[in-house]
């Protein structure tokens, strides 16, 4: 029940978050303009725009896949199925719950711990927000922004370089010093020492230097296809962006998508990048068209690699499956009994 609450109040944060910045977005910009924008943008260029989208998932994909390897091999058509699944239910849930739903998903049908899959989510994500802060304080020193932009790559380079702290903390953590007693007082609840321990069998993969290496690497790849995308949605809209430009508006609306808000990031990635637009000078109007249909095109392309993903895999799980496969064969004595062992 207090996880439930927990939840429905992290829900409600995020979704106030959201209306918040749709009124600052909102309130001085003129939506006739900007609809006229959007009525006129060139399909070609979508369709270049809309590749780049597709060619950023497959190499998320494949990251994921190499930080899943050294717990378990998966055949990247099923990891991917398994993401886009989290990818659209990041679209429908608020506060970024996508996450969870694809740790559990992959997990439960791999029969690896559900907690150490969590741990390679949260590499995964502390290495994009690394390269993201990389990528927009380059564009910043190449473009010479100034002003609110500044500041918020400069609380984004504080929260990366927490972000890595903390993480080379938790692999660390048997090693400092009274490690041993909190061990024994987390030996009174089994199941939770269980649980931060598979978490920590996850995290672990960041101490693979070849595994960290190539996850970089392809968090490279596919920032770069994200560029292209920014890049070609301007150009759809007539708008001559520059490669600097096209990086820090990649890198700035998707850094605003850790902050907690509604479904799809709705809110907080159009004020993320209408604000960035209008330090390049582009009018708001623009820079909300610019926001508004780069936006689209992700929440549509991932949405429906989910939907299709999770009409091909199905929604019951493999869990679900040995339930039902071996109800009858429960007896009373093992009826009350708890798997410590059991994924979580």
């Amino acid at each position: 029940m207090r996880r439930l609450s927990t939840g429905f109040v992290r829900s409600g944060i995020g979704i106030l978050i959201s209306l918040a910045c749709l009124y600052l977005v909102l309130r001085s910009v003129d939506l006739g303009q900007t609809l006229s924008l959007l009525g006129g943008a060139r399909l070609p260029w979508l369709g270049l725009a809309a590749l780049g989208v597709v060619a950023d998932l497959f190499f998320r994909a494949l990251r994921w896949q190499c930080l899943i390897a050294p717990i378990k091999r998966v055949p990247l058509r099923r990891l991917g199925g398994y993401m886009m699944v989290g990818y659209l239910a990041n679209n429908v849930l608020p506060a970024r719950l996508g996450e969870l739903v694809r740790s559990h998903y992959l997990g439960d049908r791999e029969g690896i711990s559900r907690s150490a899959t969590l741990g390679t989510v949260v590499v995964e994500r502390v290495v994009d927000t690394v390269i993201l802060v990389g990528i927009g304080a380059a564009a910043i020193l190449i473009l010479n922004v100034r002003g609110v932009v500044v500041n918020a790559i400069l609380v984004g380079v504080a929260l990366a370089g927490l972000l890595v702290v903390a993480l080379a903390v938790a692999l660390a953590a048997h090693r400092l010093p009274g490690a041993g007693r909190i061990g024994a007082f987390l030996g009174r609840w089994p199941r939770l020492k269980g649980v931060i321990l598979r978490l920590r069998d996850g995290l672990r993969v960041a101490a693979l230097p070849r595994t960290l290496a190539a996850s970089a690497i392809l968090s490279v790849a596919a920032w770069s296809c994200t560029v292209v995308t920014v890049l070609a949605v301007g150009q759809a809209l007539g708008i001559e962006l520059t490669v600097g430009e096209g990086a820090l508006l990649a890198a700035g609306t998707n850094l605003a998508t850790a902050v907690p808000s509604g479904p799809g990031y709705l809110g907080t990635f159009e004020y993320a990048g209408q604000t960035i637009a209008t330090a390049f000078g582009l009018a708001s109007p623009i820079g909300l068209a610019l926001a508004l249909l780069i936006h689209a095109i992700t929440l549509v392309i991932s949405s429906a690699g989910g939907a299709v993903a999770l009409v091909r895999l199905g929604w019951a799980g493999r869990s679900a499956t040995v339930g039902v496969a071996t109800r009858g064969h429960t007896t009373t004595e093992t009826a009350g009994a708890t798997d410590t062992n059991a994924p979580v």
